[in-house]
């Protein structure tokens, strides 16, 4: 009735456009406030992901430094090359990654928890050097070497220490950063930097839920203007052409009925498009969690066999040790004591290897009772370091006190310049353990030691 009324009183087509740009540019103010507003949000929540990026690594930063830092320490003493004594010198005194990434966390308020997780991590690595020095010191005394880092000058070994031979000064060096005490003190800097990185998570949650609580409200009160500009637009849209587009269009489409008019979209619903493909990136963290469980083993969170098998297609085997895992009477444990008992013993043995091994290497699962190791980022020429790895293994798996039963495992061990490709890596890795199964299990073998 109203719209008849209109159209019989003959509005002017003049007035109505005056109000629908009046209306349209008021709507259209609101709505650019509101992507303003999303811009911004979108800008604190991208700088939020970064910044908690940022602190994850830098914990990661001063775990490799410490780990780098064990390696050179362990071979100095088991070969006793200065070259690694000064490659731990250069590492703790001139890259000083450990320092840079306690500065890096040095933020502000909010990293303050995670700082101190990572400085408690540092405190005990400074600690650690302690025993490092030592057991350096009684490397060089053995070695009868005059050139070495003014600071190892002041250590002074105890009378004991100083009247062994020089071979038992040797033993007693490599005994003191591969004992367990010695990885005891490693577990702890681990166990900090894991509570670094835990409050990392949970500032990065809290601040992500807070800024997805405001892009929420945001999002709503577009919607809302959108819809209202849409019923005005729907509105002005039908008046116009009851008063006046749809005779002139019947009469245009009598004359040029075969000449269609192009769409083209307009530039708010193109920029909501773009803040759509933005938001589209905040669920990647939730897409790679999807990865994860996909290539990693539910029981005891090493790499399953699909992760295997993209590992060793993305290693570069020519500088990594491959170690098969094969876990001695596993059948026996699981009638004797239950499959629980051989879940456990199968959970205890990635433990032993994670903590054993560097973050670097990767553990994989690829079958029942089957681990696979790739220790990246050595030669064919550092067996004395993984057969001392070897033997902290097993004397980790026969300790009962944490409830498990007592195992062993027989392990083949090969480097990936001895394989001849990926293709024939199990085959002789295979034929290694099953050697060191032949000599009454719970022992290891080196392919390069097979006749």
């Amino acid at each position: 009735m109203y719209m008849n009324g209109i159209i019989k009183e003959g509005v002017s087509l003049r007035r109505i456009q005056v109000w629908q740009i009046v209306i349209t540019v008021i709507m259209s103010v609101i709505v650019l406030f509101s992507t303003f507003w999303l811009t911004n949000t979108f800008s604190r929540l991208t700088h939020a992901h970064e910044q908690h990026t940022e602190l994850a690594k830098a914990a990661y930063e001063l775990m490799d430094a410490s780990d780098y830092l064990t390696e050179r320490v362990q071979r100095f003493t088991l070969d006793g090359d200065m070259q690694f004594l000064n490659d731990y010198f250069d590492e703790a005194f001139r890259s000083q990654r450990r320092e840079d990434a306690i500065a890096k966390m040095s933020t502000g308020e909010e990293s303050s928890e995670a700082l101190k997780q990572l400085q408690e991590a540092l405190n005990n690595s400074v600690i650690l050097m302690d025993t490092e020095y030592y057991a350096m010191k009684l490397v060089i005394e053995a070695k009868g070497y005059t050139d070495y880092p003014e600071l190892l000058e002041s250590i002074r070994l105890s009378d004991e220490d100083a009247a062994l031979a020089p071979e038992d000064k040797m033993r007693r060096a490599t005994d003191m950063v591969l004992n367990n005490d010695y990885y005891a003190r490693k577990d702890r800097i681990r166990t900090d930097m894991r509570e670094s990185l835990a409050a990392i998570d949970e500032m990065a949650l809290n601040t992500e839920a807070e800024e997805h609580t405001t892009l929420s409200r945001e999002l709503t009160i577009v919607r809302i203007v959108i819809v209202i500009q849409t019923l005005f637009i729907l509105f002005m849209v039908i008046m116009t052409s009851l008063l006046g587009i749809n005779p002139v269009l019947r009469a245009v489409d009598m004359i040029r009925s075969d000449s269609p008019i192009p769409e083209k979209g307009a530039n708010e619903f193109r920029y909501l498009a773009k803040a759509y493909n933005k938001m589209y990136s905040s669920y990647r963290h939730s897409l790679d969690h999807l990865k994860y469980k996909a290539s990693h083993d539910e029981l005891t969170g090493a790499y399953n066999r699909s992760g295997y098998d993209l590992l060793l297609s993305s290693i570069d085997l020519d500088s990594t040790y491959v170690m098969l895992f094969d876990v001695d009477n596993f059948k026996t444990i699981n009638d004797n004591y239950g499959h629980e008992a051989g879940d456990k013993a199968l959970i205890k043995l990635v433990h032993v290897l994670e903590s054993v091994f560097r973050d670097d290497d990767c553990i994989c699962r690829i079958g029942g009772d089957e681990f696979i190791v790739f220790m990246v980022h050595t030669n064919n020429a550092q067996k004395k370091l993984v057969s001392a790895k070897m033997e902290q293994i097993s004397k980790e798996l026969e300790d009962t006190s944490d409830g498990t039963v007592p195992f062993s495992v027989s392990v083949g061990i090969i480097h990936g310049k001895q394989a001849g490709g990926a293709d024939n890596l199990f085959e002789k890795i295979d034929a290694a353990m099953y050697t060191s199964k032949d000599r009454g299990k719970n022992s290891y073998t080196f392919f390069s030691d097979l006749k």
